[in-house]
């Protein structure tokens, strides 16, 4: 059993390729991905997705606010409201992106201390975006004492010292479609470095389609592509990978 640890099913593409929720589940049923969590990015989107996967046990929710979105709407209230959901695993999508938006650095950094707060309170474990800011996310979770509730550092494209430093505060590490780019080299030989006990694959759908789907809208059943490439890289097989990344995610969300 595979589980896609990070997606975002309400933004996948129902005009055109799915029909609905319940076929994209089909579509990762079908090749043995049995669970998923979609992730919030807004407050103001939450409802909505929520609503999307109320039905489907077999998929769980986060709420945050991105780093990218971090000028929307934000009431704290209303933010602890929606975490508190018995869907919600996990608080987040959080994180600091000096990347694309340095501009709103600071507030970046207000939002991102309140999710760590806010997760804590609610010993609900923490999906952290990170991104020209390896420095800053990480005094952000020791100041926060975020290893409390602990969370996962999603998409990881950052080197060794990052991955061990989050390690060491009882963060787990989630591999995306990026690690099957040909040339994310660097990335791959850090990969192969890492414990399988501490990790996790995710799609983060509709971005990032791992080779060979690259260029098309990914889709949760897509995270076996990454599943496989993680077991190359590690020079194991396809069926461990499912074994420790499905007991990593159950251990981290699941059972607390």
């Amino acid at each position: 059993m595979l589980i896609d640890s990070h997606c975002h099913l309400d933004k996948l593409n129902y005009d055109d390729l799915h029909q609905g929720v319940g076929d994209v589940v089909a579509k990762a049923q079908a090749v043995g991905v049995e669970k998923m969590l979609t992730v919030g990015v807004t407050l103001e989107a939450f409802p909505k997705m929520l609503s999307m996967i109320e039905s489907f046990e077999q998929i769980y929710a986060s709420c945050g606010v991105h780093p990218l979105d971090c000028e929307s709407e934000f009431d704290l209230s209303l933010f602890k409201s929606y975490a508190a959901n018995k869907k919600v695993v996990a608080i987040g999508e959080t994180g600091l992106d000096f990347f694309y938006q340095p501009e709103t650095a600071q507030r970046q950094i207000e939002l991102f201390e309140q999710h760590v707060d806010v997760a804590n309170e609610l010993n609900k474990p923490l999906i952290i975006h990170t991104r020209n800011a390896r420095k800053e996310t990480l005094d952000i979770l020791k100041n926060g004492h975020a290893e409390r509730c602990g969370g996962v550092i999603h998409c990881f494209t950052e080197d060794l010292a990052f991955a061990q430093a989050a390690m060491e505060l009882g963060f787990y590490i989630s591999l995306s479609g990026i690690i099957t780019f040909k040339q994310a080299t660097e990335l791959q030989q850090v990969v192969k470095q890492l414990p399988l006990d501490r990790l996790l694959v995710e799609t983060d759908s509709p971005f990032l389609a791992p080779v060979p789907h690259r260029g098309k809208e990914n889709q949760p059943c897509y995270v076996k592509e990454v599943a496989q490439f993680l077991a190359d890289l590690q020079e194991c097989s396809l069926n461990e990978v499912e074994q420790k990344t499905t007991q990593n995610f159950e251990r981290l969300f699941l059972n607390r």
